[in-house]
C-alpha cells in the first residue's frame, strides 16, 4: 500500500512539474524616454503591462515577463524609434514629434491648429486617418522594422507663461518654447519660437532663457512649471495624437499567435483609455493648477478666431510640401478635417488644401 501511495504521489508531482515547465516565460523589454508623470506612460505601466501579463497567464500556456524602463532608463525621448528598430527594446512608447525627418506626416494634427480639444474626438480623427491611409501604419514596418500597436491622445494644448496673456499683442517679442512643429502656431503672435523639450522648460523659464512654453495642463502640473510661470492660458490649439506604441517586427513575429492576439486586444483598449482618461481629467487638472496658485484663464473667442485665421494658409503649405516629398499629405489632412466635422467639430477656420 505504501509503495502504491508513493507511486501515485510521484506521478502527481511529475505531472505538476511537467505542467510548470510547459508554461514558457516570454520576456519583453518595454520602455519610454518619458517618465510616468506623462499620462500615456502612466497608463502603459498600470494598465497595458499588467493586463497583458494577466490575460496571457489566464488564457494561454505562456507567461509574460516585462522588463520596464521609463524616464530614459533604456532609451532617451528622441531615440525610442531607433531603440525599437535596433532591438535594444522590444516595445517603445514615444512621441513622433522627435522624428521630424523620419516621420514627417505623423504630426498631421499639429498642421491643423485649433482643432478639437477633446482627446477622445481627436483620437477618433487620428484613427480615421490611420485606417484610411495605409502609409501611416506601413511606414513603421517598411522603413523602421516595427509594428504600430497603439496611438496615444494627449490633453489639449495651451500656453503657460511668466507674463499675463490676454491678447495676441502680449506675445510680441516673447521667447516661447515648444516641441518642434507646434512652434509654427506662434508665428502670427510675433513670439520668438525656441525649440526645447518639456524637461528643460522649468529651468529655462526660471533663468529667463524663454518666457513660456506650449503644453497641455497635466504636464504643466506634473513638471511643476506653475512654480516658475504663474500664468496658464487656455488658447485651445487642440488635442494632438502624435504619441504611439510600437513593437520590434522581429520580436513580434517570434511570439505565439495567441499571445500576439492578446497584446493587440490590450493595445486597442489602451489606445481608447488614453483618450477617455485625458478627457475626464482635463477640467480637474485645470482646477488643480488653480489650487496650486497658477493664474488660469482663457483667451476670448475673438482672439482665438483671429489667431486661427492668421494660420489659414499654413495647412495648404504643409500639404503641398508633403505631397512634393511623395507622401499623402493632402489626403491625410483632408481626411482629418472631414473626420473632425463628422464627429461634430466646427473648425474656426475651414482650411482649404487645394
Amino acid at each position: 500500500m505504501k509503495i502504491r501511495s508513493l507511486a501515485i504521489l510521484s506521478a502527481v508531482l511529475l505531472t505538476a512539474s511537467s505542467a510548470a515547465s510547459a508554461q514558457e516565460t516570454l520576456r519583453l523589454r518595454i520602455a519610454s524616454g518619458h517618465t510616468q508623470t506623462n499620462a500615456y506612460v502612466d497608463i502603459l505601466a498600470r494598465f497595458f503591462v499588467p493586463e497583458i501579463v494577466k490575460r496571457v497567464d489566464e488564457r494561454t500556456d505562456y507567461k509574460i515577463e516585462f522588463i520596464e524602463g521609463y524616464g530614459g532608463a533604456m532609451v532617451k525621448t528622441a531615440d525610442t524609434l531607433e531603440g525599437v528598430q535596433s532591438g535594444i527594446i522590444d516595445i517603445g512608447a514615444m512621441c513622433f514629434c522627435f522624428e521630424p525627418s523620419k516621420l514627417p506626416l505623423q504630426p498631421f494634427q499639429v498642421m491643423l491648429p485649433f482643432g478639437p480639444m477633446n482627446p477622445t474626438l481627436s483620437l477618433k480623427v487620428a484613427r480615421a486617418v490611420y485606417d484610411s491611409v495605409p502609409y501611416m501604419s506601413e511606414v513603421f514596418e517598411k522603413e523602421f522594422g516595427q509594428k504600430l500597436l497603439s496611438l496615444v491622445s494627449d490633453q489639449g494644448y495651451n500656453i503657460g507663461t511668466t507674463f499675463e496673456l490676454t491678447d495676441v499683442a502680449d506675445m510680441q517679442g516673447r521667447k516661447i518654447g515648444g516641441a518642434g512643429l507646434n512652434l509654427k502656431w506662434l508665428e502670427f503672435a510675433g513670439a520668438v519660437p525656441v525649440q526645447a523639450p518639456a524637461t528643460e522648460a522649468y529651468t529655462s523659464m526660471q533663468t529667463g532663457v524663454f518666457d513660456g512654453y506650449i503644453h497641455y495642463p497635466a504636464n504643466w502640473r506634473n513638471l511643476k512649471l506653475y512654480e516658475v510661470a504663474d500664468y496658464y492660458t487656455e488658447v485651445g490649439f487642440g488635442s494632438i495624437v502624435w504619441h504611439g506604441v510600437t513593437v520590434n517586427s522581429r520580436r513580434w513575429e517570434s511570439l505565439p499567435q495567441e499571445v500576439k492576439d492578446i497584446i493587440l486586444e490590450v493595445a486597442q483598449e489602451y489606445e481608447l483609455l488614453t483618450g477617455t482618461e485625458n478627457e475626464a481629467n482635463y477640467a480637474k487638472t485645470m482646477d488643480e493648477l488653480r489650487e496650486l496658485g497658477a493664474e488660469v484663464h482663457a483667451v476670448s473667442p475673438e482672439v482665438r478666431q483671429a489667431w486661427a485665421e492668421s494660420l489659414a494658409d499654413w495647412p495648404k503649405e504643409k500639404a503641398a510640401e508633403l505631397d512634393a516629398m511623395g507622401l499623402p499629405g493632402t489626403q491625410v489632412l483632408e481626411t482629418a478635417l472631414k473626420a473632425a466635422e463628422e464627429g461634430g467639430y466646427v473648425w474656426p477656420v475651414r482650411y482649404e488644401l487645394k
